[in-house]
């Protein structure tokens, strides 16, 4: 561009021509400053350099100056392309709105359309999810004869797909024969996963004629949005077979399924696959590792991605505070928290949310009641009910039973299941009967088919050995239909994750893993454990309660763990349910007597059993 400017300046008398290609240079250089000094300085605005200036400006991000050249075009000679650029810039730029009453205007003015406003215009229903307006758009497009075109189809696929109109996408596909292209096979499968159609999405891809780094991605990120996490990890696997680099989509996707699965293996060697290969890191893929790492209970690993970040986004500032938190480190998590409001980056609810569940892990009651304070008063953030139902735990973890219960009855909206949990699971901690009895049976009422509540209630009631309450809340179960979810946990061993369920004989090595419980409970008996059998709904003798309980899940886990991964590596068990308070016992005796470090992920947090002490204090 230099060398053409000179040449251009050094011409005694430029023409048109030579305005107009210097101008459409700097456009295509996206240079804005020289693109404006060239268009200003021209003796006399022509179309053609108007147009470009419109699209530069779209390019950008600058629609008020690009409407300003379309509003000076439209006194003089303005024709399609005009009407068509300023429609694209505001599609381009997510005024939607604004490109639809444009383009109605366009019509109403009698110009005529082609196939690239008719794209934009598509482009814009999708994003709002107009899909009456979509069409009308679509008629016009058949009745002006610009429907065969490829890059509208592919648009229409997407609207039709967007909008929840699968049938229609589908039948613009069919009916594409060999004018698709990759795009539209894409856009198809993308479609299919949206709309929830995930096996109709997998026969187009294993049939696609040829598949790009966007068709994997596509179908990774589709298993993963359906929590179908193994199979996420099966195809992210077959796409290294095939040879095909994965783009962050892709890599975002298998991270977050070794999230949901535990498979701290796997995602440990996709981080190092993106640091041998020098993929490009960016916000959102360095907080999917710290996420993951946090989840797996690999601070260490967090803590190195998160300080080997340049810039960090307040999604990855809430994720390393909530990790913290999650794993027992709560000083930690509050120091962070600091220093997020020195870097000025501003918190926002989920921040809170991690900050207050800090306090609650600890039981930092004044320090709860603060931050509350300063969300609302200092950063001016609206509590939500996630908000009150963490005050209300972390008061009745605390055992601040009749507070907890007057925030509920004083919350400005009305309280949810989840916060009158919150306060039942207190009472059973606490053994308040009479208040978890009251609170447990409106929550029944409340929400009669959710089986948390009828357990909780029914622990309360069994622990008091109450146990013809405990029937009466079996059969209020059985009459709504209510199944209790079972206990499962999930344990990786080489790269693959075992399953284990409460009771379970399923499993490939089960007796090898009842020997190993047997010498398991041989020397908890030397550490003086005794079973905390009062908590077993079952009015049963002592011997076979002591046998459900050593049948749980975790400890399953657990045991399979101190056979299959050798020490000083951890064993590192999730858990769908909060672990119990046997269990809690049993694991810390485990990491003393067999002296390993185990990890269990419950529902709630993290506990970090080592040498015969939880991280948690036995505060849970």
């Amino acid at each position: 561009m230099p060398s053409a400017r000179q040449v251009f300046e050094e011409s005694p008398v430029p023409d048109v021509v030579s305005w107009n290609t210097v101008l459409a240079g700097y456009v295509q250089a996206g240079n804005v400053e020289e693109a404006e000094r060239v268009y200003r300085g021209m003796p006399e605005r022509n179309t053609i350099a108007s147009n470009s200036m419109i699209v530069l400006f779209g390019r950008k991000g600058c629609v008020e100056k690009a409407r300003r050249i379309f509003d000076e075009v439209r006194g003089r000679d303005m024709d399609m392309v005009s009407w068509s650029a300023m429609v694209s810039c505001y599609e381009r730029n997510e005024m939607c709105e604004e490109a639809l009453v444009l383009f109605v205007e366009m019509k109403a003015s009698g110009v005529a359309v082609d196939e690239i406003v008719v794209v934009s215009v598509v482009s814009a229903c999708s994003r709002i999810l107009n899909a009456k307006m979509g069409r009308l758009v679509h008629g016009l497009a058949a009745k002006v004869g610009v429907e065969d075109y490829v890059s509208l189809k592919n648009a229409l696929i997407h609207l039709y797909s967007s909008c929840g109109e699968i049938v229609d996408a589908q039948r613009i596909f069919d009916d594409g024969g060999v004018l698709l292209d990759l795009i539209s096979w894409n856009s198809m499968i993308s479609g299919y996963l949206r709309c929830g159609s995930i096996e109709d999405a997998e026969k187009l891809f294993y049939s696609m004629p040829e598949k790009d780094v966007v068709s994997w991605s596509a179908m990774i990120s589709g298993y993963a949005q359906h929590e179908c996490f193994s199979e996420a990890l099966a195809l992210f696997q077959e796409m290294q077979l095939h040879g095909v680099r994965p783009n962050e989509t892709a890599l975002v996707s298998a991270i977050s399924a070794c999230t949901h699965l535990a498979a701290l293996d796997l995602g440990k060697w996709i981080h190092a696959y993106i640091n041998k290969n020098k993929l490009q890191v960016n916000t959102i893929l360095s907080t999917t590792l710290i996420d993951m790492y946090v989840k797996c209970g690999c601070v260490e690993n967090a803590l190195e991605v998160f300080y080997a970040m340049e810039e960090k986004g307040v999604s990855t500032w809430n994720a390393i505070i909530l990790g913290l938190a999650m794993n027992g480190l709560v000083e930690q998590s509050l120091n962070m928290f600091a220093d997020m409001k020195k870097s000025n980056t501003l918190p926002n609810e989920i921040t809170f949310m991690g900050v207050l569940g800090a306090c609650r892990h600890m039981g930092l009651v004044d320090e709860g009641r603060h931050y509350f304070s300063s969300m609302i008063h200092e950063h001016k953030i609206e509590p939500n009910i996630k908000h009150y139902g963490c005050m209300v735990d972390l008061f009745g973890r605390a055992c601040f039973l009749k507070e907890a219960e007057e925030l509920i009855e004083s919350m400005p909206m009305a309280p949810d299941v989840a916060t009158w949990g919150a306060l039942l699971g207190a009472c059973r901690k606490h053994h308040d009967h009479e208040m978890g009895e009251r609170v447990g049976r409106k929550l029944i009422q409340l929400q009669p088919n959710h089986d948390g509540f009828h357990v909780l209630l029914s622990n309360i009631y069994a622990s008091k050995g109450n146990w013809g309450n405990v029937l009466e809340i079996r059969g209020i179960m059985t009459q709504h239909g209510v199944v209790k979810t079972p206990g499962c946990s999930m344990i990786e061993v080489n790269g693959i994750v075992h399953e284990f369920l409460a009771g379970d004989k399923t499993h490939p090595q089960i007796s090898d893993i009842a020997h190993m419980l047997d010498e398991v409970a041989t020397k908890l008996k030397i550490e003086g454990y005794v079973p905390t059998t009062s908590e077993v709904s079952l009015d049963i003798d002592d011997e076979e309660k002591e046998t459900a309980l050593f049948r749980h899940s975790e400890k399953l886990a657990v045991a399979f763990g101190l056979i299959t991964i050798a020490p000083p590596t951890p064993i590192r068990v999730m858990k769908n349910l909060r672990i119990c308070n046997d269990c809690h016992t049993v694991v810390k005796l485990i990491s003393k007597a067999f002296d390993r470090e185990i990890v269990v992920r419950d529902r709630h947090r993290f506990h970090h059993f080592r040498h015969g002490a939880c991280s948690c204090m036995d505060f849970w």
